[in-house]
């Protein structure tokens, strides 16, 4: 018979709750902005080609420096990093939200990332700090939750304030959910800074990676407008491969502790699930992408009811990722991931047939699968990733498994983009990159069930 679990104490309550806050804080600015790019552009007088990086510039700094974040976590303590992040994040919210002109805006955004990524990792680590250990499980679906809840309101909270009041409120009302995190974090949350601090940062690490990534993540963003053969494209490229090989040339020669550590480097068990994270993180991003292009340009929705339309794979995923993290304790990460990649790929083969359907409802079946699949990837990843290399190495496996789906994420959509673009019709084109999608997760189900481990559970049962 299974022992009972371990009852949350008042203040784990609370601070579970505060870190929910800053949960919501991160994930809802992923899709609260989607729809007040017209207004900014009519407001600035730009187009889209440059305000798209409102979203594009966030997204990339957060993926680069995610790692980088995660490091600084373990090492200084999540706390502390928290408080540092939420504090970067929210000044230049205040500072995005005054633009003057599209550049001050921009490089508002760009440095939220940095403020996201130092945010992120720690929040991770301190979630599962707080849970007891036999609720580590519950710990991942707690956090993809709130993920999916901010994932489903973002675009609703985005279009209320454009439409009602002002698209710089979507900036603004991040201050006083930060603050009341924070406020709460530092009265219940404990200082979790190491007793033994004498671990050196590796900057040269820090630097060649993020280059690497940086130019790696452009080359694919300009390769839809300038194509493959572009010498801006080839030398991007060229350079990411060339830090890439510093960076691998510096993680073992330098005197610092590694940004990546050997022990981490050389883990296979982590080396599949990264390799199961890239195949299925362009299923995410692809689904938000195409589904409102589908609904705005073919059925003539609006912006708004656009993101409305996306209520039942975020409302499916935010319930689903809940119960994932008990499922978690009971049948273990193998056949829940498999269970992922397999939902993943029906629900993207049975939402490929967009070309012939000309109703909302059509749709729904589609969306409904996909969210049971995103539901039970995205918090049994995160679990899985943090149990392989233990409560020390918690942030950064975090940090490590975001950069992937990033990096999985800006590669699967550059071939979605491909593919789409090269089709007559944008549905028809919708229809071949959503099949080409439900064969990577078709992948990702074989490599579930040969390569990942299924443990049922990190601790014994009686």
């Amino acid at each position: 018979m299974a022992a009972s679990k371990t009852p949350l104490s008042r203040s784990q309550i609370i601070g579970l709750t505060a870190l929910s806050l800053a949960v919501f804080l991160v994930a809802n600015d992923f899709t609260a902005f989607s729809v007040a790019i017209p207004a900014m552009e009519k407001h600035f007088n730009a187009d889209i080609s440059t305000l798209q990086w409102v979203i594009n510039g966030y997204a990339l700094v957060f993926g680069i420096f995610i790692v980088t974040g995660g490091r600084l976590a373990d090492m200084f303590g999540r706390r502390r990093l928290f408080f540092v992040g939420t504090s970067i994040f929210v000044f230049f919210s205040v500072l995005g939200g005054l633009a003057v002109n599209e550049w001050m805006l921009l490089g508002s955004r760009a440095l939220m990332g940095v403020g996201g990524a130092l945010m992120w990792p720690a929040v991770l680590g301190m979630t599962y700090q707080i849970m007891p250990d036999d609720r580590a499980g519950q710990a991942g679906g707690l956090i993809m939750t709130v993920c999916g809840f901010a994932n489903s309101v973002g675009p609703l909270l985005g279009g209320f304030f454009t439409d009602f009041l002002s698209w710089r409120w979507i900036f603004f009302i991040n201050l006083p959910i930060a603050l009341a995190a924070m406020l709460v974090g530092w009265k219940v949350i404990e200082d979790d800074k190491p007793d033994e601090s004498n671990e050196k940062v590796d900057y040269w690490g820090m630097a060649s990676l993020s280059i690497s990534l940086l130019a790696l993540m452009l080359s694919l963003d300009f390769v839809i407008d300038v194509g493959f053969r572009s010498p801006l494209v080839i030398g991007l490229l060229v350079t990411s491969v060339i830090f890439f090989l510093v960076f691998a040339w510096v993680e073992p020669h330098t005197r610092a502790d590694p940004l990546i550590p050997p022990d981490v480097a050389t883990n296979w068990r982590f080396f599949s699930i990264c390799l199961v994270t890239l195949l299925l993180s362009v299923t995410f991003v692809s689904m938000l992408l195409y589904i409102p292009q589908f609904l705005i340009k073919e059925l003539s929705y609006s912006a708004v009811w656009s993101g409305a339309g996306l209520l039942p794979v975020m409302i499916t995923y935010a319930v689903v990722s809940y119960i994932a993290g008990w499922l978690y304790e009971f049948l273990g990460a193998r056949l829940i991931l498999a269970g992922a990649a397999l939902f993943l790929g029906l629900g993207m083969f049975l939402l490929s047939g967009l070309v012939v359907h000309d109703h909302y409802l059509h749709l729904v079946p589609g969306m409904l699968t996909l969210g049971i699949g995103l539901g039970l990837y995205f918090p049994t990843i995160t679990t899985t990733a943090i149990t392989v290399l233990g409560p020390a190495r918690a942030s950064l496996a975090a940090a490590l498994i975001y950069m992937f789906q990033i990096i999985g994420g800006a590669i699967g959509l550059a071939m979605n983009t491909t593919v789409v673009a090269m089709a007559p019709e944008l549905s028809e084109g919708i229809d071949r990159a959503f099949t080409v999608n439900a064969c990577l997760a078709a992948a990702a189900l074989i490599v579930s069930l040969l390569f990942v481990k299924g443990d049922v559970s990190q601790k014994e049962k009686i």
